[in-house]
C-alpha cells in the first residue's frame, strides 16, 4: 500500500501524521518494567511539562482524550459540577459529569459562541458546585473559549476546581496550566500533537491531587492519584501502548527543533489567519462565513457556514474525490458547515492549497 503525500489531510481529529513519526512507531518491543522504559518516561518528563507549560508531571495514559475526562470528573467533582457548553464536547464532559453519579448543572450558549466571564461569575453566585467543567477549543464549532479570563472568575471562588478539556488547544495555541491556574488540563494524542490516536495526556495541580484522596470511588484505571505516583517512579500504570511512546518520544524533538511550543503556536495562529484571509476573500464571495466571531475562533480548526444552496457534506465528499479530506460539521451543523483541521505538522501553504480545492469545487 503506498501512503498518500503528506500534506492532503485536514481532518479536524485525527490529524496527519508526519513520516518521521510514523517511522517511530516501527520500533521493536521493550519490556515495559525495564530500564529503557523508565529511561524514556524520564527522557519526556522535561519536554511534556514545556509543553504543557507546567512545573507539575505531565500524566500519560493510554486511553482516548475522554478517558482522561472521565478521570477529571471522578477525581476532581465530589457532588456537584457546573459544565460550560457550546457544542457537542462541552455536552460529553457535562454527560461524563451525569453518568459517574454526580449532579451537573449546564451553562449553555448557542454553537459557535463561548462562555464570557460576566456570564460565569453569575453562574457560580447562583450555583453551589464544587468543579467548573469547560472545553477551550470546541472542536465541533471552532469556537476558542477565554480560558485565561474564565480561570479568573473560577479562582474568585473557594474550593472549585477548574478542570480543562485542552484537546484541539493545547500544543496549538497558548494553554498556560500553572499561570492560569488550571486545576486539570487534558489533551489527546491525535490532535495538534499530530500522533496516533491512542494516547490522553494531563496534568493535575496539588489541590486536585489533594481532593482526588478525599474521592474513595474515583474508580482504579483512570486514578490520578496513581498515576501521578507511578510518573513520580517514571513507570507506568499499566502496560501501555509502547509503539505511541515511541512516537510521542519522536515528535517532542521534532517539537523542540522547530523552537519549542511557542513557534508551534506562531505557524498555527498563521494557519488560522490563512483562513481568515480567506473567508475575507475569495471564500467570502463565494458566500462562506465563521461560525465563531472574531477573537473567539480556535487556531487549530476553523468551523465554516456554507453557502446557502450548498451541503457541506457534499463539499466534503466532493474535495476526497480530489484528494483531499476535511470534516464535515458535527451533529446537528453536519449539513450548515464544514470544518478544516489546520494543527499538527500542516503548514500555512497546505492550507492554502486545500483553500484553493474548496473555491475549486464551488465553482
Amino acid at each position: 500500500m503506498t501512503a498518500p503525500a503528506f500534506g492532503r489531510f485536514f481532518l479536524p481529529g485525527p490529524t496527519e501524521v508526519h513520516p518521521e513519526v510514523l517511522s517511530a512507531l516501527a520500533r521493536p518491543m521493550i519490556p515495559h518494567r525495564g530500564k529503557e522504559m523508565k529511561d524514556l518516561l524520564t527522557r519526556i518528563a522535561d519536554p511534556l511539562k514545556q509543553l504543557f507549560r507546567t512545573q507539575r508531571r505531565v500524566l500519560v495514559g493510554t486511553c482516548s482524550a475522554t478517558g482522561f475526562m472521565e478521570m477529571a470528573v471522578r477525581s476532581g467533582v465530589r457532588h456537584r459540577a457546573l459544565s460550560l457548553v457550546g457544542g457537542s464536547f462541552g455536552e460529553r464532559f457535562a454527560a461524563i459529569v451525569a453518568a459517574t453519579g454526580r449532579e451537573v448543572i449546564r451553562l449553555n450558549v448557542p454553537p459557535g459562541k463561548t462562555v464570557e466571564p460576566d456570564m460565569l461569575r453569575d453562574a457560580l453566585r447562583r450555583s453551589e458546585v464544587d468543579a467548573v467543567t469547560l472545553v477551550h477549543s470546541e472542536t465541533s464549532t471552532g469556537a476558542l473559549a477565554p480560558l485565561e479570563e474564565l480561570a479568573k472568575v473560577v479562582r474568585e471562588q473557594d474550593d472549585v476546581m477548574l478542570l480543562v478539556d485542552a484537546v484541539t488547544s493545547l500544543a496549538g495555541s497558548p494553554v498556560e496550566t500553572d499561570a492560569w491556574g488550571l486545576d486539570f488540563v487534558l489533551t489527546g494524542s491525535q490532535k495538534a500533537l499530530a500522533l496516533p490516536p491512542g494516547l490522553a495526556l494531563g496534568a493535575a495541580s496539588q489541590r486536585m491531587l489533594d481532593r482526588a484522596k478525599t474521592i474513595p470511588e474515583r474508580g482504579a484505571y483512570l486514578d490520578v492519584v496513581a498515576y501521578d505516583e507511578a510518573f513520580a517512579e517514571s513507570q507506568p500504570t499499566n502496560t501501555p501502548a509502547l509503539t505511541f511512546f515511541f512516537a510521542l518520544d519522536a515528535q517532542l524533538k521534532r517539537i523542540a527543533a522547530e523552537g519549542g511550543v511557542e513557534a508551534r503556536w506562531r505557524r498555527h495562529d498563521a494557519m488560522r489567519q490563512t483562513v481568515e484571509r480567506w473567508v475575507a476573500g475569495p471564500g467570502g464571495r463565494l458566500g462562506f462565513s465563521y461560525l465563531p466571531v472574531e477573537g473567539r475562533r480556535s487556531w487549530t480548526v476553523s468551523c465554516l457556514n456554507v453557502p446557502q444552496g450548498k451541503n457541506g457534506r457534499a463539499i466534503v465528499q466532493a474535495l476526497g474525490e480530489r484528494g483531499f479530506v476535511i470534516g464535515s460539521g458535527y451533529g446537528p451543523l453536519k449539513e450548515s458547515t464544514i470544518r478544516i483541521g489546520h494543527m499538527g505538522d500542516h503548514m500555512p501553504a497546505g492550507v492554502s492549497a486545500v483553500l484553493a480545492e474548496v473555491e475549486a469545487v464551488l465553482k
